[in-house]
């Protein structure tokens, strides 16, 4: 009897558990209204839905439509916990980061908090450029840039203030815009000159290790534009390294255990 009752407890919290886990994932709607041009179809690919989605939500008992009409958008909504950022919510819902942004105009890709709602969209026949992430520069980055750069991030400045881990990242785009180094941050990243690699987690293996969350806000806050390197091209901790040559190159900010030079 007794571990009948267990089993059925054990049983119940499993329950509540796979509850909780998809409790932040709900349904909700956005309004659309009818503009002079609209077809179903056309709205359908504006918000990543189908037609026959469009026509069930909607009651609608044929496809035609009429300027000011207003209708309701079926969509998913994730609602944000602790610990999450875009990058994450993108990787669950096994949609891309652009596509994701995309879809929330009117949410910051560089700061959420608990409690707000992002908007989940369908992948169906999606105009949005699915493989690349808009930067300060106009450039675009792939999702594996951006993967790539917070690794680089997490492995140099982990321990550091999160101020220095922007100017990292912003450090390595400042390279990728400079004409002296490759303009790609994965050949930023990798190039290896007279021998001698530009950063050590790529000489001893710990670029391969994952990125933590707050590696990944400091790519994106690069990204958007702040550069609290003041414009560096690379930066080294003085007590880690016996390089001469950095050590002459003129110093714009020093942040942590982090000299900054260009």
């Amino acid at each position: 009897m007794f571990l009948q009752r267990k089993s059925r407890v054990v049983f119940m919290l499993i329950i509540v558990a796979f509850c909780f886990a998809f409790a932040q994932v709900g349904q909700a709607a956005v309004s659309h209204q009818v503009v002079p041009g609209d077809t179903l179809w056309l709205i359908s690919q504006r918000y990543n839905t189908t037609v026959a989605k469009l026509t069930a939500a909607n009651r609608l008992a044929d496809t035609m439509l009429y300027p000011g009409q207003v209708l309701s958008i079926p969509v998913r909504e994730h609602t944000v916990v602790s610990g999450d950022t875009m990058f994450l919510i993108a990787q669950r819902y096994g949609i891309s980061l652009p596509v994701l942004i995309s879809a929330n105009p009117n949410v910051s890709p560089t700061y959420i908090y608990p409690g707000q709602k992002i908007i989940i969209p369908n992948v169906y026949g999606s105009s949005v450029d699915s493989s690349s992430l808009p930067s300060r520069d106009g450039r675009n980055y792939s999702q594996q840039d951006i993967d790539l750069l917070a690794r680089l991030v997490h492995a140099e400045a982990a321990g550091e203030p999160y101020i220095g881990q922007v100017a990292i990242a912003a450090s390595v785009l400042n390279r990728v815009k400079s004409p002296v180094y490759p303009n790609t941050i994965r050949g930023v990243i990798y190039q290896v000159t007279y021998g001698y690699y530009q950063y050590s987690p790529v000489l001893d293996g710990r670029i391969n290790l994952p990125a933590n969350r707050t590696a990944y806000q400091a790519v994106y806050d690069a990204l958007a534009g702040w550069d609290p390197s003041n414009g560096a091209l690379g930066f080294y901790n003085p007590r880690k390294t016996s390089n001469q040559w950095v050590r002459q190159q003129t110093v714009t900010t020093v942040i942590g255990n982090h000299v900054f030079f260009r």
